[in-house]
């Protein structure tokens, strides 16, 4: 546990959180590999085995954030299972949905086994962020939020290093069902643990809207907007018109997780150092730049670098939730990020069949419109403003300590 934590003071965390830190390793871990390889794969299996273009693979694409616009209903599932158990079984389904994809290679069930595999992800993202900012203070939140994305960036590391090897000799029903299975087994030990304990305040389990949390909606669906540009199309720009091939883009994720695995823990200290608002500008302002080289570049080495360079940038995003926890009543938490979610894939739902008509028209016309969200976000974020009481917990961030009860 403490490698997997690297600089972050064993001595913060107490006994009581360490069985909820220990689960949320291990099933962020498996969900990143279970995204990971189908993400490399897709695109791939898309095109060679079941013969898409541009504009189906936005619909799947569209499809498959249809579940994340349904995390809403999250808040009525909780009153029938505890949110540590639907976080395990989303993980087994993530897995399942996975394994099961490269069986039949028709659009059809490409469209059945996205959904699957996307109810699994999302459900247990919306649970895990829940879970960490219940289980975590102020203060131990963004350097935990840190610690599972650079966790996730090596179990990523290790779900591409696993497809570039079972590329050389394996077809992709068989890399799809390794690796599925290997998720779903991780799914399955999650249900059997039980890592809560009486300490965490209780959670409202209805839906609701709070204008004091206008800025954090906002955010959040701007962010899905802007992500749903760099997941669908960045990566089809690199295999479309640059003609990356499957094992090109294998090595790429590679060395794209290995940057991320580095860096992430230094995002969530400089949350902590700097703020949400100078943490998230970074971001946007960068978003602006690599947008607009996507648009206008030929080069194929100038774009690798630019999706290496937008995959950190994402990763900055966990500042709107360490911001929403700095601002939020601590009982609003489960159910504002399932509201959060549905908020986030708002514009996905939409945006990947949209942007995959204007694709085929030109394919520069999303990366142009990622940029303008980029500066819209960028006017947005300066409204962020956090609560003076929470001085105290970004200063004693800064030692990697928890602050002092009042």
């Amino acid at each position: 546990m403490k490698r997997l934590l690297g600089k972050l003071d064993p001595k913060a965390i107490s006994s009581e959180q360490r069985p909820m830190l220990r689960f949320l390793v291990i099933l962020t871990a498996a969900s990143s590999i279970g995204l990971q390889g189908y993400t490399i794969l897709f695109n791939n299996f898309a095109a060679e085995m079941v013969h898409l273009d541009g504009s189906k693979v936005g619909i799947i694409q569209s499809i498959r954030e249809v579940p994340g616009l349904l995390t809403l209903l999250l808040v009525f599932v909780l009153l029938l299972v505890r949110e540590h158990k639907l976080a395990a079984l989303s993980v087994a389904l993530l897995g399942l949905g996975t394994g099961i994809t490269g069986l039949f290679p028709s659009y059809e069930w490409l469209i059945c086994t996205t959904i699957i595999m996307s109810f699994g992800f999302h459900y247990y993202e919306s649970t895990n962020q829940s879970l960490t900012l219940q289980y975590f203070s102020t203060a131990l939140s963004p350097l935990v939020f840190g610690r599972l994305r650079a966790l996730g960036a090596l179990s990523s590391v290790a779900a591409g290093l696993l497809v570039y090897v079972l590329g050389a000799f394996a077809q992709y029903r068989e890399m799809y069902l390794v690796i599925g299975s290997l998720v779903l087994a991780a799914g399955l030990w999650g249900l059997f643990q039980n890592p809560t304990h009486a300490g965490v305040i209780p959670q409202k389990k209805k839906m609701f809207l709070r204008r004091k949390y206008f800025l954090f909606y906002l955010l959040t669906f701007l962010s899905g907007a802007r992500r749903q540009i760099f997941v669908v199309f960045s990566i089809l720009l690199l295999v479309q018109v640059f003609h990356f091939s499957v094992r090109d883009m294998t090595l790429l994720f590679v060395v794209n997780n290995i940057v991320g695995y580095l860096l992430n823990s230094v995002i969530g200290k400089a949350i902590n150092r700097f703020g949400e608002r100078f943490i998230s500008s970074i971001e946007y302002t960068g978003v602006i730049v690599v947008f607009l080289v996507y648009a206008f570049s030929t080069s194929k080495n100038v774009v690798m670098f630019m999706y290496i360079i937008d995959n950190i940038l994402y990763n900055f995003d966990v500042s709107i939730r360490t911001y929403f926890q700095k601002v939020a009543d601590p009982a609003d938490i489960a159910s504002s990020m399932s509201v959060g979610f549905t908020i986030n894939h708002i514009a996905a739902v939409f945006l990947p069949a949209l942007g995959g008509y204007f694709w085929m028209i030109d394919y520069r016309i999303p990366f142009v419109a990622g940029s303008i969200l980029g500066v819209v976000s960028l006017i947005t974020a300066q409204w962020m403003r956090v609560p003076q009481e929470t001085a105290n917990s970004a200063a004693a961030a800064k030692l990697n300590v928890a602050p002092e009860p009042d």
